[in-house]
């Protein structure tokens, strides 16, 4: 039975018939909510646990833990014929995802046993990963693999932080993780969506295949990330990421982004690519200078690249997923905007002291209308069946 017939034969709850329904709804939700809660607390409200901290974890691990969850659980069935993970397996898989949130967000109340709670998904989720493409000989996916092991793996090193001093290593680790992957996975479908939509438009002029310079690009963009989490203030590490950035950002222009700004759905994958490099030679340059602050870097590449690339990511796959069209409607390019603002008022942030907090609260409202309105517009695509098969 191939892996369509496996997933036509289910006859549960269409939220646990693709791995992408309940973890782009979950994460988009926990993501528009922990950030407001966030600000609520740095501000003087009800403190949440060591408020920065559980603000960079539940990006790095939950948010973004939950939207890979749902993107690979997705994709690698196709990768590899193997059966999907779905219904009974994938509500297990999502509810340790849940329970790892509610365990961050009490840990005052349940002490180190949050830490466990919350570990045991990214594990999981990883054991998931490495059985289907070694069961399926997915040879080529096995970088996908090494990365997310590592993400849990760095996981573990954020809640040993203060113990064995790591000087925050779990997070660096994890931010060098997510720039790997969007130049893995990017470059990955960017280009292969736009040459896609580019012959069907009768155009002759593609994007190159994939090859040496993407090669390049993506090994440098790996060198430099690692570089940087485990040495985040050589200027080794600085010349690495700006090497990199440039790479990449060079890597992009091949792509014929040019040509795809009538159709946003498309155009925004290249935008969060631009986001990657960018970040990438803002990181390095804060390493190499005074006159960019490190926030800067870690903002373009957390809230810009990887803000901007998962909603990318999650619109394009709900819609095709679900049976609609691949062409962005108004409240999907609405919440393009939204977030793409975001990104840009938290790298203002990062370079205006007198005006900070303001820029904060802007930017949290616009990532939660973001985030929030996905949750709005796509949630009933996700709870329900496909209309073709309603």
């Amino acid at each position: 039975m191939s892996t369509a017939q496996q997933r036509r034969a289910y006859a549960g709850p269409a939220l646990f018939s693709y791995g992408f329904r309940p973890f782009f709804l979950s994460g988009a939700i926990w993501s528009a909510l922990s950030i407001p809660l966030w600000i609520w607390s740095l501000f003087g409200g009800q403190t949440v646990a060591g408020h920065l901290d559980w603000h960079v974890h539940e990006m790095l691990f939950g948010m973004l833990g939950a939207i890979l969850a749902g993107f690979l659980t997705t994709a690698i069935p196709n990768w590899t014929g193997r059966m999907p993970v779905i219904g009974a397996k994938l509500a297990a898989l999502w509810s340790l995802w849940l329970a790892g949130r509610l365990a961050m967000l009490f840990q005052v109340f349940i002490g180190p046993a949050a830490a466990w709670i919350d570990a045991a998904f990214l594990f999981v989720f990883a054991a998931v990963v490495w059985r289907e493409v070694l069961s399926g000989k997915n040879w080529r996916n096995l970088p996908i693999c090494l990365l997310t092991a590592l993400m849990a793996a760095a996981n573990v090193a954020f809640h040993l932080d203060a113990a064995l001093g790591l000087q925050g290593l779990g997070t660096r680790v994890a931010l060098a993780v997510a720039a790997v992957m969007l130049a893995l996975i990017g470059g990955r479908i960017t280009p292969s969506f736009t040459q896609n939509w580019l012959r069907q438009r009768g155009e002759t002029k593609l994007p190159p295949p994939f090859g040496t310079f993407d090669k390049v690009a993506v090994i440098s963009a790996a060198v430099a990330a690692l570089s940087w989490a485990i040495a985040p203030g050589h200027a080794a590490s600085g010349l690495l990421l700006v090497a990199a950035g440039g790479v990449n950002l060079a890597r992009l222009t091949r792509w014929r982004g040019n040509r795809t700004t009538a159709e946003p759905l498309l155009s925004i994958l290249h935008l969060g690519y631009v986001w990657l490099g960018l970040g990438l030679l803002l990181l390095g340059a804060s390493v190499l200078t005074p006159l960019v602050p490190r926030p800067a870097g870690i903002h373009a590449l957390s809230a810009g690249a990887i803000g901007v690339t998962c909603l990318a990511v999650m619109c394009r796959a709900s819609r095709g997923h679900t049976g609609r069209p691949l062409s962005a409607d108004r409240a999907t390019v609405a919440i393009f905007a939204a977030i793409n603002l975001a990104a840009l008022l938290r790298l203002a942030a990062a370079f205006s002291a007198d005006y900070q907090a303001g820029l904060l609260v802007l930017a949290a409202l616009c990532w939660t209308l973001a985030y929030g309105g996905f949750a709005a517009f796509y949630g009933p695509m996700l709870v329900g069946p496909r209309p073709d098969r309603a």
